[in-house]
């Protein structure tokens, strides 16, 4: 008994004479701005920049890190979307306990040196990627996500909505990282500007990702209100057009304990109007449409946050996207050659149907002791069902006025599935070396069916058509990087197995292609000094045939044009490289690029003669693979800040690709078309200038003007584009509200023009409401921020070409 007494008693002395000399550290974490708290903020204990120990603020930004050994430290301390404050804690026998209390201030370097303030947007150039902060001049830009996309650097919207990246359409377009079974066109009128914190440009993705997109991939990342207690924000706008739309969203904030719940609503509602004219010049027959969209969209997202400890997070979602709406295509058509039989055809047609989406998102975060070292596990599943009800009633007259008058109806459905799960894991060997795994699985199931009502459509299986095409993708990725004083380099490479099975009516067409292919990718980058840094890097990518690229099923429709899918288009691989250089200046910064790529199987639309068409009018609008081809381009932008209260943001972009392909030529004398071979080198260059004046802290004003060049394609020349913004900003209740305006091109100078002599001699022009006013307000409500799960970049798998006339 005496010795267990002796023993207890010396574990006692040992224990007291341990916790003697240890230290503790203690303090407090702050916002600088209003000194609120900061939850579940990073504090780190670094001994010659290894971490000792380490432990996360509470729901009171308070912290304690206790048994430290006597000597000297570093703390640093972190929180997403602040700047990280690193210090120096010396602890010793005279002084055991060091209280460390910190504020934080928002971050406001992008780039090193490159002072950034939340009124304007901002550009920083990572090792794999471009990230447009986007700031509030940005967001004066336009009701939705669409209208602000033609001031980023490099891309281009047109008139359709649909997005391009240096020139080429081949573009994944993603929302949060995620991919969307509705068309990024569509999703983009639907996100209101207010929602957008930054766009992404991944023009040469790693191995990390998945390999589509021939230009790359844009990510566009939402604002996710993470604020403590309940909070949000409003928004809400009117465009003045031809018409007002309108548009509004809410975003709603509870954070309580280990619990977040975030979600918000938003409405986009009103009618679109677009006119065209294409004048077939050989014969003197003008084709002139009006088009009309009248739409109702809405879209909503709920979801939580479970931070179950300090290293696992447990989060769900689920974004429902709904629309509904009527469009209207009005074609008329003279004919002023001597046609016996045709003077003029007019046809009405009505395309009416609903188009609603669900997404559904299941995510698990682990993060390990060591600082970096992460493991993600993520589950997504959305259901997209479209429905589109079309009415045609066309009349034709004669020379000697005599008419007649066809009515029917097309109907059309599609159900498209889509799941994907997929785990990812980061370890850092060390303080040089990072290490990154992953896996995926990708599965889509598609049903499309279509039926006329057609007089002149005698086939049955031309009357009634079902379709399916379904995806297999799996996946893995390792990539491997160090870095060093000055250099730093990443390589790696994705393994994929890819099978495509497509149906249509049961056995009549088919069409299975299955292949395993690998996807390399490395970069390689050099700091010349603080001030300048150079990238080398290199990829292998690929972009399969959509759906709707594929589906030969009507499309879009008018009398004298119809646009149908390729069932056996092949998938187009490109290697791509490319030298970015990034130079930080007192006042600013300035990126610059250039890029070479070589493309097989190139997919692009094809303009021909339609085979069961004798009158020799009628055109097909498709799809096909030119042979090789090689394109190449630069890209420089500027972010300079002139005075106190005037800033500029220029940039330009060219690029240019060789495409060789089969065009048809007509022969008048003959009256008939036959295949041409045909080589042009398609040239593309954009300019923008993004100009920001405050003369006071509530007041802003800026200027945007924007040009794109004539550019020459295989079947037709499209002439250039430009035009000009205006807009302001006034400021109120201490920054909480902001009302906004701005006056859309301004002189009324955008349009779309082109002309061409394949298949037909034809010239064209089409023009949309470029010319609007747009009236914001939104309303900011919310107190201190709070840590959420950072979710991985994931995208879509097919080219999204298609729709549309051009």
């Amino acid at each position: 008994m005496k010795l267990k007494f002796l023993l207890f008693a010396l574990l006692g002395v040992f224990a007291t004479a341990q916790a003697q000399n240890a230290g503790v550290v203690s303090g407090k974490i702050t916002e600088k701005s209003n000194n609120a708290p900061i939850s579940y903020a990073t504090v780190s204990i670094k001994d010659n920049g290894k971490v000792v120990s380490g432990v996360n603020t509470d729901d009171n930004g308070d912290f304690s890190i206790k048994n430290l050994a006597l000597k000297n430290y570093t703390i640093e301390i972190q929180y997403i979307g602040f700047r990280k404050y690193i210090g120096s804690v010396i602890l010793s026998d005279n002084k055991k306990t060091a209280t460390v209390n910190a504020s934080l201030e928002e971050e406001a370097t992008q780039l090193k040196g490159v002072n950034i303030v939340a009124e304007r947007s901002t550009i920083e150039q990572k090792i794999d990627r471009k990230v447009i902060t986007v700031g509030k001049d940005l967001t004066t830009a336009g009701a939705s996500a669409s209208d602000i996309m033609s001031n980023i650097p490099s891309v281009n919207v047109d008139q359709d909505g649909k997005l391009s990246l240096r020139g080429n359409d081949n573009v994944r377009v993603l929302i949060d990282g995620r991919p969307s079974n509705i068309d990024p066109a569509q999703l983009l009128k639907q996100i209101p500007s207010t929602s957008i914190k930054k766009i992404e440009l991944i023009t040469n993705p790693s191995a990390k990702y998945n390999p589509e997109g021939m230009s790359g991939i844009i990510n566009i990342v939402l604002h996710k209100n993470a604020n403590t207690g309940f909070n949000g924000s409003y928004s809400g706008g009117i465009t003045f057009g031809e018409t007002a739309k309108y548009n509004q969203s809410l975003d709603l904030n509870y954070k309580t304990g280990k619990v977040n719940f975030f979600g918000n609503v938003g409405e986009n509602f009103g009618t679109y109007f677009n006119n065209g004219r294409i004048a077939r010049l050989d014969q003197d027959v003008n084709q002139k449409l009006k088009i009309s969209n009248d739409n109702d969209n809405y879209l909503y997202k709920v979801g939580m946050d479970y931070l179950i400890d300090d290293h696992n997070t447990l989060s769900f979602y689920t974004n429902q996207n709904k629309s509904t709406g009527t469009g209207i295509v009005l074609t008329d058509i003279d004919y002023n050659n001597g046609d016996p039989d045709i003077k003029n055809i007019y046809q009405k047609a009505r395309y009416q149907g609903p188009n609603q989406t669900g997404t559904y998102n299941l995510a698990y975060k682990h993060i390990f002791k060591k600082e970096g070292h992460t493991l993600d596990f993520e589950a997504n599943y959305s259901d997209t069902k479209e429905t589109q009800d079309a009415s045609f009633d066309t009349k034709t007259t004669s020379p000697n006025n005599t008419s007649k008058d066809i009515v029917y109806n097309d109907a059309t459905g599609e159900n498209r599935k889509l799941g994907t799960f997929n785990v990812d894991y980061v370890n850092p060997l060390n303080e040089k070396t990072t290490l990154e795994a992953g896996a995926e699985a990708r599965i889509t199931r598609t049903d499309n069916d279509y039926h006329t009502a057609n007089p002149a459509v005698t086939d049955p299986i031309d009357q009634t058509s079902i379709y399916t095409y379904d995806t297999d993708i799996y996946s893995a990725y390792v990539t491997f990087g160090q870095k060093f004083k000055k250099f730093s380099y990443q390589i790696g490479t994705r393994f994929e197995s890819y099978q495509v099975k497509s149906n249509l009516n049961y056995g009549y067409k088919t069409f299975n292609d299955d292949y395993i292919t690998l996807y390399p990718s490395a970069y390689f980058t050099y700091n010349l000094n603080e001030k300048n840094v150079l990238q080398l890097s290199y990829s292998r990518r690929v972009d399969r045939p959509s759906l709707e690229q594929t589906k030969p099923i009507r499309e879009f429709s008018t009398p004298l044009v119809t646009s149908y899918g390729n069932q056996n288009l092949r998938p187009q691989f490109t290697n791509s490289v490319e030298v970015n250089y990034t130079r930080t200046l007192e006042k600013g910064s300035i990126t610059t690029g250039v890029f070479v790529r070589r493309i097989n199987d190139q997919i692009s639309r094809t303009l021909s003669p339609d085979p069961n068409d004798d009158s020799g009018y009628k055109q097909v609008l498709g799809f096909a693979n030119y042979d090789n081809s090689s394109s190449y381009g630069f890209e420089a932008s500027l972010n300079y800040k002139l005075t106190k209260w005037w800033d500029i943001q220029p940039s330009i972009d060219f690029s240019s690709i060789k495409q060789h392909g089969v065009v048809f030529e007509f022969d008048p004398k003959t009256g008939k078309s036959s295949p041409l071979e045909r080589t042009v080198t398609t040239s593309a260059f954009n300019a923008r200038m993004n100009s920001n004046f405050k003369p006071t802290k509530r007041l802003s004003f800026l200027l945007f003007g924007f040009y794109r060049g004539p550019v020459e394609e295989i079947q037709q020349h499209r002439k250039e584009m430009y035009k000009m913004d205006i807009g302001s900003r006034y400021t109120l209740l201490d920054n909480k509200m902001n009302i906004s305006v701005r006056f859309n091109d301004v002189f009324n100078t955008m349009k779309y023009a082109f002309d061409g002599v394949y298949p037909y001699p034809q010239e064209g022009q089409f023009t949309w409401e470029s010319q609007t006013v747009y009236l914001g307000l939104t309303y900011n409500f919310g107190g201190a921020k709070i840590k959420n799960l950072q979710r991985k970049q994931r995208e879509d798998n097919t080219n999204k070409g298609g729709g549309g006339m051009f």
